[in-house]
């Protein structure tokens, strides 16, 4: 109760200075506000790399033409990986549940009568509704058949769909691309994002052998995608794969692969450390704004000390021990701090809730963020609190009182 008593006066001390007060708590404001919005976005961040995963496929191998380390698609100047490539991985790797050699080219121009666009062109097999788990959801997709007979038929992505066809059933009607008329059969299901970021249903699915000998005119593959039967194989399939592509094309220990072999994990690995710079930088500033409010509060309780010199004479004179006085301004320092965490999170709440109306940026608001800011506001507080409580409580009573 005493503690409590000696708690109440620091309170009233900081009702009756309300200005300085509102100073002191405004840099733990700012900074528990930006920690908010951090936390935040990585929480936001990290859901939207699950979702990436799970639209990638988390069974899935892509084995795209040309090396490097970098994630993003295959490099289309490359001619090493060939349909053969495919059929001895399908023959001599267990473990493999589907496989879908496909050649593709990007940004192609597509015109069905005035209207006209641009779409990445995916030239492929039937097996490769499989192999995405990706149908259509109105018509039919790519069959044996279409590849038997080099078929001009196409099936759309969304996207596609509503620039060229918004308000028709694009089912039997035609389009170009390049100078090649396709019969459209069918319309792929809505996918969203692509582990890059890229609009996944800006595409336009045609059979491999049409597109390899009609449109392309190329005998070589973008990527052939692997799904695996059950996930425990990956690393199995992903190692047998890349021996065997160096068998076949002849890769030295000491050279450098002609291929890249993505998986679900590498996706996320990626997506994760380009956010990372960001998240890191955001993070430092605002830490670097709770110590900047720190540093306020001190100094402002150092006045605060001086001017109410003859405030702390006089408890001490009635019996206030040194004790009592570091307790007050301490729980001054410690409420100041809390405040301004209550009214961050607020803030930093409201921003979460705002931004993403005009921001592409991710945020998902969680309790960690409230226990971090929480955490910071009593270091906060109780650091930098200690030398202004320590200062006034070594004054000396007589002293003060003159």
């Amino acid at each position: 109760m005493r503690m409590l008593r000696i708690a109440g006066v620091g309170i009233e001390a900081l009702a009756a200075h309300k200005l300085r007060t509102f100073l002191m708590m405004s840099g733990t404001l700012v900074g528990v506000a930006a920690l908010t919005v951090v936390m935040a976005m990585g929480k936001g961040t990290e859901r939207k790399i699950m979702e990436r995963v799970e639209n990638f496929g988390p069974r899935a191998i892509m084995l795209v033409a040309g090396g490097g380390k970098d994630v993003p698609g295959p490099d289309l100047t490359t001619t090493t990986l060939t349909l053969r490539d495919a059929e001895a991985i399908r023959q001599n790797i267990g473990g493999i549940e589907a496989i879908a050699p496909a050649a593709m080219q990007r940004h192609m121009p597509i015109k069905a009568g005035a209207a006209q666009t641009q779409a990445v062109i995916f030239a492929c097999e039937s097996n490769w509704h499989h192999a995405w788990d990706w149908y259509a959801q109105l018509g039919e997709g790519i069959t044996d058949d279409d590849n038997a007979m080099l078929a001009r038929v196409c099936v759309i992505g969304q996207t596609v769909r509503e620039e060229l066809f918004p308000d028709t059933d694009p089912v039997g009607q035609y389009l170009h691309v390049g100078n090649v008329r396709f019969k459209v059969k069918g319309v792929l299901q809505k996918r969203g994002t692509s582990p890059m970021g890229t609009d996944f249903d800006n595409r336009l699915l045609i059979p491999l052998t049409t597109g390899m000998r009609r449109l392309f005119n190329q005998d070589h593959l973008s990527y052939i995608r692997i799904k695996v039967a059950d996930v425990s194989q990956l690393g199995a399939v992903t190692r047998d794969v890349r021996q065997l592509l160096h068998q076949r094309h002849r890769i030295g220990p000491a050279e450098e692969d002609d291929f890249r072999l993505i998986s679900a994990e590498i996706i996320a690995r990626f997506a994760a450390g380009s956010s990372r710079t960001l998240s890191i930088l955001l993070a430092v500033l605002a830490g670097l704004s709770l110590l900047v409010g720190g540093v306020v509060l001190m100094n402002i309780l150092l006045i605060a000390v001086k001017e109410r010199t003859k405030e702390i004479g006089l408890r001490r004179a009635i019996g206030a021990s040194q004790p009592d006085v570091f307790a007050q301004f301490l729980a001054e320092s410690l409420t100041v701090t809390l405040w301004g965490m209550v009214v961050g999170v607020l803030v930093g709440w409201g921003l979460c809730t705002v931004l993403p109306r005009f921001t592409p940026m991710p945020l998902v608001i969680s309790w960690e963020s409230i226990a971090l800011a929480a955490g910071a506001a009593v270091v906060v507080g109780t650091f930098f609190g200690i030398q202004p409580a320590r200062r006034a409580a070594r004054l000396n009573p007589v002293e003060a009182l003159r």
